[in-house]
């Protein structure tokens, strides 16, 4: 059982540049973040940055369980003995995405805090960091610990706090769908488009490395399929709209929530009961728990149906998808660009769809208006100094940010050398901005481009084997202070990109295993490799 530590005093100086609402709140919030568990914790210093210290906690070893290739159980171990706070932070996917609105450490702060009671907001997490935040609140409740006050259900609620226009989740504007294009050529297994959104007329200041928010709307068909399947009215008035509108913009209608299971378990009996509510608790009866959405849901208890609200009730919010900004604002004013895979595929002959994937890749018109909001990024910017060289590492759509880095690069005039290393399954088919790539390498803006076609050739070559292969000129570039950049999958490509860099600094660079991984750990403390992953 957790015990409960009061955290330290920790005192914001009234020469601060905040008034006394804010100094309350960041003595608060620091006093959470520089618990007991977390060594050397000190006051912020004079003009000290406000958020240095969720900072430090990410960066350094004070959170060794910040890395989202480790499992959720390895990461809740190694935080078992830590501060309430970096334990909840250990139940996130620890990818500082964003998408919550937070990074990691601050997500974890607001929780301890009451600054946020929304449990679900890490999609990356998904139903397993949602499970473990509701246990990790039960038991610091039953420790004596802060458990999240529960309003009184009559008791006025004050509005959320909103943060500038443009700038948060709760707080999107309307712009403008402009176009879409696709960047596949025929053959290809994937479906890609390159996105374009006016900003005209919106707060919206980017820069490169930032990403974009934006508010998907569910398919018709499947919103007029789960409707059929509830055998209501898709015209029924539920909080002043529709029941069909409601279900297009507001709730997800991907994987079934718990609170569905254990809904669907209140009207059921004997064996379809005690399904649902295993289903419920994260258990798996009949192997099938990760195909199920919320239709298929409905099908798995055909006996059981809910009155619409109620149903609502039971539902998860529709949230807002971010991604990777793939335009430069120098070079493209006025508008912001993505680069979007239309996720499809079919099981047990149904044809699953990705929410804002496809409602941008097919379903939005153009000239239409979309929710978006901007997420500045969490350390993935393009060095101060432009004469620094660049080497970027990202195969299929995580090249977005690094079209971003050499239009950006372009504009500047900047001096230093830009490397690419960009791969996807086959050339022909698969090789985005092909022509602009090659454009800006006759520019000399891209002074080396490495390609890895995973399904040309009887062999696998990925962007980790062509580093192996340029490894020498690799180790020049980095210990001639190149900044490293990586976007794509967390789990396995960035932990592949870590593996190949520790492998050239051992073999070009003469360092031991061990010297190597520090190598690796250096780069990092120092901001010359940042990670964009997902």
């Amino acid at each position: 059982m957790t015990q409960h530590v009061s955290p330290p005093l920790v005192l914001i100086p009234e020469t601060a540049p905040f008034d006394a609402d804010q100094r309350a709140w960041l003595s608060g919030y620091f006093a959470a973040l520089l618990g007991p568990a977390v060594p050397g914790a000190t006051a912020l210093a004079p003009g000290e940055d406000p958020t240095a210290g969720a900072k430090k906690l990410a960066d350094n070893d004070d959170a060794p369980w910040h890395d989202p290739s480790m499992p959720l159980a390895d990461r809740m171990d190694l935080a078992k003995e830590r501060s309430e706070p970096q334990q909840l932070m250990a139940a996130m996917a620890q990818q500082d995405c964003g998408q919550c609105g937070y990074n990691c450490a601050d997500y974890a702060n607001a929780l301890f805090l009451k600054k946020e009671e929304r449990l679900n907001l890490c999609q990356p997490g998904g139903k397993d960091t949602l499970r473990m935040l509701k246990k990790l609140e039960e038991e610091f409740g039953a420790a004596g610990g802060a458990a999240p006050a529960k309003a009184a259900d009559d008791a006025p609620k004050a509005p959320a706090e909103l943060g500038p226009l443009g700038y948060c989740r709760e707080n999107p504007v309307e712009a403008t769908f402009l176009s879409r294009t696709r960047l596949n050529a025929p053959g290809g297994e994937k479906e890609t488009w390159h996105i374009e959104i006016d900003l005209k007329g919106t707060p919206i200041d980017y820069v490169v490395g930032d990403s974009l928010g934006l508010f998907p709307a569910n398919a018709p068909a499947l919103v007029d399929a789960v409707i059929a399947e509830l055998g209501a009215r898709p015209e029924r008035m539920i909080g002043g709209k529709t029941l069909r509108n409601r279900l297009l913009t507001e709730y997800a209608l991907g994987a079934a929530p718990d609170g569905l299971y254990q809904l669907l378990s209140l009207l059921t009996s004997g064996e379809a009961r005690r399904k649902a509510q295993a289903l419920a608790s994260g258990e798996d009866p009949d192997g099938d728990a990760q195909y199920l959405d919320v239709l298929a849901a409905l099908h798995k208890f055909p006996g059981a149906r809910p009155d619409a609200e109620v149903f609502l009730e039971a539902l998860d919010e529709l949230q807002p998808r971010l991604y990777s900004i793939s335009s430069s604002p120098k070079m493209d004013v006025g508008k912001v660009s993505l680069t979007v895979d239309a996720v499809r595929y079919n099981h047990r002959s149904r044809l699953r769809l990705g929410v804002a994937s496809t409602h941008l890749g097919e379903r939005l018109p153009e000239q239409t208006k979309v929710r978006i909001y901007l997420q500045k990024a969490h350390g993935f910017a393009l060095p101060e100094d432009l004469s620094k060289d660049v080497i970027m590492c990202g195969p299929g759509t995580g090249i977005a940010p690094f079209r971003a880095f050499l239009r950006e690069r372009a504009a500047t005039q900047a001096p230093g050398r830009n490397w690419l290393f960009y791969g996807h399954q086959r050339q022909a088919s698969d090789f985005f901005y092909r022509d602009e790539l090659n454009g800006l390498k006759d520019a000399k803006v891209l002074n080396r481009l490495s390609l890895a076609w995973s399904r040309d050739g009887s062999e696998k070559t990925y962007v980790q084997d062509r580093m192996r292969e340029n490894g020498a000129e690799l180790w020049k570039w980095l210990e001639g202070g190149a900044h490293f950049y990586v976007c794509g999958d967390a789990k396995r490509m960035a932990k592949d990109v870590e593996r190949a860099i520790i492998d050239v600094a051992a073999q070009h660079g003469g360092k031991n295993p061990d010297e190597a991984v520090a190598y690796l750990a250096a780069l990092k403390k120092a901001g010359r490799y940042q990670a964009d992953v997902y």
